[in-house]
């Protein structure tokens, strides 16, 4: 089977944070600003300096057929859950948006 790419958007709330992540998160925002994320396969945390919502933008590979889009979903919503985890910070609210790379079309001027 072929494999098709998805870019995936997964958006949430900051949930739980205490004062040392604050303090960090704010420190590094400008490395997470919107207008540098990109979507790469470990993904791109972006957020502002309110700490309110974020969001993560990740490409993500999946086997073509039925319940493909699903499986974009759950694949880009994993990628966050694990690097949120793994940075140590608190999430809820996940919900994500995919794009399928392949069926864009692009048009020459």
């Amino acid at each position: 089977m072929s494999e098709r790419t998805y870019r995936v958007i997964v958006r949430g709330v900051f949930d739980g944070l205490d004062d040392a992540q604050r303090t960090r998160l704010r420190a590094e925002a400008a490395a997470h600003d919107l207008f540098v994320s990109s979507f790469t396969e470990e993904g791109t945390l972006s957020y502002d300096e309110k700490l309110a919502a974020f969001s993560h933008r990740v490409l993500v590979r999946v086997e073509a057929g039925p319940g493909e889009e699903d499986d974009a979903h759950t694949a880009g919503e994993l990628a966050a859950m694990t690097y949120l985890d793994a940075a140590g910070l608190g999430y809820r609210n996940l919900r994500s948006s995919v794009t399928c790379v392949d069926d864009v079309k692009i048009r020459r001027r």
